[in-house]
């Protein structure tokens, strides 16, 4: 690669196989891997401009007969691509960074929220790295907000602090108050600038999580600090209150 712009293999490829952007090749790679959307998935994608982790989710869910959905969220208006997509893919134009979550959670299939989150926002880079990561750090934590709610992310952060019940953590009321969109045994995905931040995420996630893995897929750029924080199944109450 020699600049943001210029052509390179999997700009070719996502040409010749209708992805409206190499992008695509990312989320192949992590659903190769771990295996997140199966048939019937219902996916909620934030961030989705300019649509082809919605091409790729879509597909991954299989044919139209085995049901499934996914929705897609961005600032900007997003056309459904006609490749790839079939009628289960809906996208809407809203502020990530303002959606109520039971708004989010009435996009659900009978509003029962989601069993995919995929998080591939990204701020605007300006250059100043400190900046960058930032803002890369307060839009992972809207997305774990929105996926997990409050409740969970104070249990996590207890958790990671090494707090226990005898610190007074009342681990049963934390999980009755959970009021993420993520359906429990759910996955969630989510795209950060790497900094010295970013190992607080996994800190917090993991114990909510029966798996929390990094990954920089291969179509990564070599000149981006991008990097994907795999969070499988997350854990059902009664794990939740053994984590103590």
């Amino acid at each position: 690669m020699s600049g943001a712009g210029a052509p390179d293999f999997f700009y070719r490829e996502a040409q010749r196989l209708g992805y409206v952007a190499r992008s695509a090749f990312k989320l192949l790679q992590i659903q190769k891997q771990f295996k997140l959307i199966t048939s019937g998935s219902s996916v909620l994608d934030l961030g989705c401009a300019p649509g082809a982790w919605l091409q790729v989710a879509c597909q991954s869910l299989g044919p139209l007969k085995n049901g499934g959905s996914v929705v897609g969220i961005d600032l900007k208006k997003v056309k459904v691509p006609h490749v790839h997509c079939d009628s289960r893919v809906q996208t809407v134009c809203a502020d990530v960074m303002n959606l109520p979550k039971n708004k989010l959670k009435a996009l659900s299939p009978k509003e029962k929220g989601f069993s995919v989150i995929l998080s591939d926002m990204c701020p605007l880079v300006s250059g100043i790295t400190t900046r960058d990561a930032s803002l890369s750090v307060e839009l992972g934590m809207q997305a774990v907000n929105l996926a997990l709610g409050e409740a969970a992310l104070s249990h996590g952060d207890d958790v990671m602090h090494g707090k226990n019940k005898e610190d007074n953590v009342d681990d049963s009321a934390l999980v009755s108050d959970y009021d993420g969109v993520l359906q429990k045994g759910g996955h969630l995905v989510i795209k950060l600038l790497e900094s010295e931040d970013t190992q607080e995420f996994s800190r917090m996630l993991k114990p909510l999580f029966r798996k929390a893995s990094w990954l920089r897929p291969k179509a990564t750029r070599s000149s981006s600090r991008e990097i994907y924080l795999i969070c499988q199944s997350l854990q059902a109450k009664t794990k939740f209150q053994n984590l103590s």
